[in-house]
């Protein structure tokens, strides 16, 4: 933005209506926050930062950002308006920025709404006499430079912010009316062309207010924003710096689970002045009977400064006992002897006797301790039933047995059981049981069917049973054959449809799924995958059959839309370059490399490194999106998506993901194909991606062709590379994963072209390989 147009506000001018149209009755809201994640303002506008800012996070009411610099903004879009003709009269938002602080506003018009849009007119005002508190600014119209033109409103942008590395919030902006509901009417008011900036908190003082809202400092709302993203709710760094042996959010709830006496977790406020507002610090702790731990408060001597001075109480000092229920505590201020509260940097909790679980954490208000809740209103969306056809065939006549666990390595139908090749999950036999526990999402234990591509046809009006103990928290999954029965060819298996287990166990101890719950073709089964456990917990197995029936009275759940999980392209003769995020320094030279060679491709980007603008991705995958190549999902933060404790954690990924994508692209960019990082799948993440999209059938997109780039590029031999790229090529496989992540793989790109082209298939997107009528047509 060009700051050539400046009018300095002072603090007591105040301003009122001007003799504009009345057409409106109350003001209008152009941005609550409510749907930050989603990309866009209450109007339905895109709004966002475009990366510029070091951080920056969307509270009710309120967004809570750091600037990198003086060139750091973020802006609110809108159909365009005739603001002045509809009777408003100005924008109001509130504002709260480090004292003595001062910023821009521009506004962005055209000359009128019947015109393109894109070739706006800029004017601005400066703002400055911040005092460090909340404050309300009401910038009428006249008090932007340069005359813009209010009846062709397009914009507003907010940046020039004098402390980089501070933090700011803009909260409620809204267009204000000049009707009966403006706030200046009856107020006596003067007339001015300047703007109102009134304060909202007190400034000073040494006595707190009666009354004021919480300031959140953390309602661990999703378990990517604390350990993938490290900031919470006040967009300040948050972290336990790996010194947990767990740290797992969940429902509004952080349980930590400490190694050892040196496991800490701290949260940053900035440089936060709490003497004027608030008493102290409020959050729910449940620990068992005797457990202890350290409070410490840090501050700062000036605002900015790298050395952080503490005070630190144990929780036995502050009189704090637990007997393992949950239970709200408080630490005020004064309880922290020589805390300097006008500059509190963070706050850290540490010596941790044993694990503890957190509520919300926040600053309350006065002197009297009172506990911050969170909204009972949930965004997310509901999830998506989908219609099963009942099957025609008769139930089946008897059970088929298929694993009662006498063997190690084989089940009741003589055919191979077992688990991935990974330290990472435990498998015990005994006594006709087996015990299942990993740490890790990814992987999965098989039991196979009778000859490895069985026809289950005569069992599809039947029910699988499992029975088990412990814990619920899986995938059970199908698998399908590829259409030649022959685990030799790629892909294999063709592609399977997971439940969650949770969702149909009839008790502790039996889960009943419909067989016509899974959507795969019953003539080719493969057999019965255990998978996407979410918790470190242990689930014992005792049977896994097939019966006529379910228990009397037992109604499964409906089953819920879980999109397409593919492998390879569907249409005859394709190949798909789908090819994910890597080191943005490598972008350039991909880019370059399929410009030359002039295919289309699909680049599943991850959102947040997108929303960086310093790294260049954003204008790299603008340019291809405008040359034809499809840009599809790979998550926010790029975590295991099954791996995260609950639904909300996984609608994060979702959201945030959309929203970036739409904050680089435009509102209406959207894609119903996703990626999901490190290839893990299970029941919820499949579930949630479409109920957040609101499409029961999107596309989760793996792989039959891997270069390995993550086995071989920054090895010894990253040849390799292209020995395992030629090996699934050989075996039928048409759909690539690769990332840009090393030299030696941007190199052979053009070796891997070359080859696919050479099979004689054509080359192309993957939505246009996988026949979707919404994809654009072969040129």
């Amino acid at each position: 933005m060009l700051l050539d147009g400046r009018l300095v506000v002072g603090l007591a001018v105040l301003w009122a209506a001007t003799g504009a149209h009345a057409a409106c009755s109350s003001n209008l809201l152009i941005d609550d926050f409510t749907r930050w994640t989603s990309g866009t303002n209450n109007l339905g506008w895109a709004n966002g930062d475009d990366g510029s800012m070091s951080s920056m996070a969307g509270l009710p009411g309120r967004v809570v950002f750091v600037p990198k610099d003086s060139n750091s903004y973020f802006y609110e879009s809108m159909e365009c308006r005739q603001a002045a003709s509809e009777g408003y009269m100005g924008v109001q938002f509130v504002i709260e920025g480090p004292a003595g602080g001062y910023f821009v506003v521009e506004a962005q018009t055209t000359e009128s709404c019947g015109v393109d849009r894109s070739t706006y007119k800029s004017s601005w005002a400066f703002i400055e006499g911040l005092n460090g508190h909340r404050q309300t600014v009401v910038l009428p119209f006249s008090a932007f430079s340069d005359n813009p033109n209010p009846d062709a409103l397009v914009g507003l942008v907010w940046g020039g912010f004098s402390h980089g590395g501070a933090q700011w919030s803009v909260g409620n902006v809204t267009l204000v009316c000049s009707g009966p509901s403006s706030p200046t009417q009856g107020t006596g008011t003067t007339t001015t062309r300047s703007a109102t900036l009134t304060t909202t908190t007190p400034p000073g003082g040494a006595n707190p207010p009666a009354s004021c809202p919480h300031l959140l400092i953390d309602d661990w709302a999703s378990q990517s924003r604390l350990t993938f993203l490290g900031y919470n709710a006040l967009g300040q760094a948050s972290s336990d710096d790996g010194t947990m042996a767990s740290v797992v959010v969940s429902n509004h709830r952080l349980q930590l689970a400490p190694r050892n006496t040196n496991s800490y977790l701290y949260s940053k406020l900035g440089c936060l002045d709490a003497r004027a507002t608030y008493g102290g610090v409020s959050f729910r702790v449940r620990a068992a009977r005797g457990a202890a731990f350290s409070v410490t408060l840090g501050y700062v001597s000036t605002c900015g400064s790298a050395t952080v001075q503490t005070v630190t109480r144990t929780t036995a000092q502050l009189g704090w006992t637990f007997d393992g229920a949950e239970r709200v505590y408080s630490l005020p201020l004064s309880a922290f002897a020589g805390l300097d509260a006008s500059k509190l940097a963070m706050i850290y909790l540490s010596g941790f006797s044993g694990g503890v679980t957190l509520g919300p954490m926040a600053l309350y208000c006065g002197s009297t301790p009172s506990e911050y809740v969170v909204p009972a209103v949930s965004t997310s969306p509901a999830s998506i039933t989908q219609t099963t056809n009942t099957p025609s065939a008769p139930a089946p006549t008897q059970a088929l047995v298929i694993d009662t666990f006498a063997s190690t390595t084989s089940n009741d139908l003589g055919e191979w059981h077992g688990a991935d090749d990974d330290a990472g999950m435990t498998v015990t036999f005994g006594n006709n049981a087996m015990t299942l526990r990993t740490n890790n999402s990814d992987l999965s234990w098989y039991t196979k069917l009778r000859g490895g591509c069985a026809d289950m046809r005569s069992y599809a009006a039947g029910y699988l049973h499992i029975a088990f103990s412990g814990s619920s928290k899986f995938s059970v999954a199908l698998q399908q054959h590829n259409a030649r029965c022959d685990e030799r060819l790629q892909p294999y298996p063709e592609t399977w449809d997971s439940l969650e287990a949770a969702r149909y166990a009839v008790s502790p101890t039996d889960i009943y799924m419909p067989l016509s719950h899974f959507r795969v073709n019953l003539t080719r089964a493969i057999g019965v995958a255990l998978k996407g456990f979410y918790t470190t917990d242990a689930t014992t197995i005792t049977k896994i059959e097939i019966v006529p029936s379910p228990p009397a009275g037992y109604r499964p759940p409906a089953k819920l839309a879980s999109g397409r999980l593919v492998f390879a392209c569907s249409r005859p003769n394709s190949f798909a370059f789908a090819i994910d995020d890597g080191d943005p320094k490598y972008a350039a030279r991909v880019m370059d490399t399929i410009r030359q060679a002039g295919i289309p491709v699909t680049f599943f980007t991850v959102g947040l490194p997108l929303l960086d603008a310093a790294n260049g991705l954003a204008a790299a995958y603008r340019d291809m999106a405008a040359r034809g190549h499809q840009i599809a999902l790979h998550s926010y933060t790029h975590p295991k998506m099954e791996g995260l404790p609950d639904d909300a954690a996984i609608d994060w990924e979702y959201a945030n993901a959309v929203g970036a994508v739409r904050q680089v692209f435009g509102v209406q960019a959207a894609s119903r194909y996703f990626r999901p990082p490190f290839g893990t799948e299970g029941a919820r993440m499949r579930q949630r991606l479409a109920a957040v999209l609101g499409d029961p059938e999107p596309y989760i997109v793996n792989w039959s062709v891997d270069v390995e780039d993550w086995l071989w590029a920054d090895g010894s031999t990253p040849g390799k590379q292209l020995e395992a790229f030629q090996r699934d090529l050989a075996r039928g496989g048409n759909l690539l994963v690769m990332h840009y992540l090393h030299e030696s793989t941007v190199q052979l790109l053009p070796e891997f072209i070359r080859l696919a082209k050479a099979t004689g298939k054509r080359l192309m997107r993957v939505d246009q390989c996988m026949e979707d009528p919404r994809a654009p047509p072969l040129t």
